[in-house]
């Protein structure tokens, strides 16, 4: 649990970030598509290579196997030329590429907390089913079980004092 809340904790800081550079590369965004326009962004859109440096390995948190996103080095060069280019879209092409930093981090923090949850979901109903359930019905077989010892034992007591009586006298 401990893990799990501290995982849920670090979801909700990447969260916030998250939603903080959003809102600056949209900002950035939108001042270069007033200063370039708006068919000018649409073909440097198409210059930026889409990013595939992401891999995928499973890894055991808490004996919960998870998988955790490995992102290769993110790109630092800009794709596109200086030519008819500004600040801005500068501006704003290292802003996502910080949102997709921040995007693969977040991945794997609330995967992982989708899991653990899971996992102590179900752990919990099992830990209920044994105090609820099974040390409940043990606890009554343990009290039967002595009964019948000690009903036994009465009885072997019994056949002795009259073995002694019988022999005895």
């Amino acid at each position: 649990m401990k893990e799990l809340l501290s995982i849920v904790d670090e979801a909700r800081k990447l969260q916030d970030e998250i939603l903080d550079v959003f809102e600056k590369a949209y900002k950035s965004l939108q001042l270069a598509n007033l200063d370039l326009g708006m068919e000018y962004m649409d073909e440097i859109s198409r210059a930026v290579p889409e990013y595939d440096g992401l891999s995928i390995r499973m890894r055991s948190v808490m004996g919960v196997e998870v998988p955790e996103v490995i992102a290769q080095e993110f790109p630092k060069d800009i794709p596109y030329g200086i030519y008819r280019s500004n600040s801005a879209l500068d501006k704003t092409y290292l802003s996502f590429v910080n949102v997709l930093k921040l995007i693969t981090r977040a991945v794997w923090i609330e995967n992982t907390a989708y899991r653990l949850a899971y996992e102590v979901r179900k752990t919990r109903k099992r830990v209920n089913a044994l105090e609820n359930v099974v040390i409940p019905q043990l606890k009554e077989n343990i009290k039967f079980i002595q009964d019948v010892l000690e009903e036994l034992e009465r009885e072997e007591l019994v056949k002795i004092k009259k073995a002694k009586q019988k022999y005895g006298e």
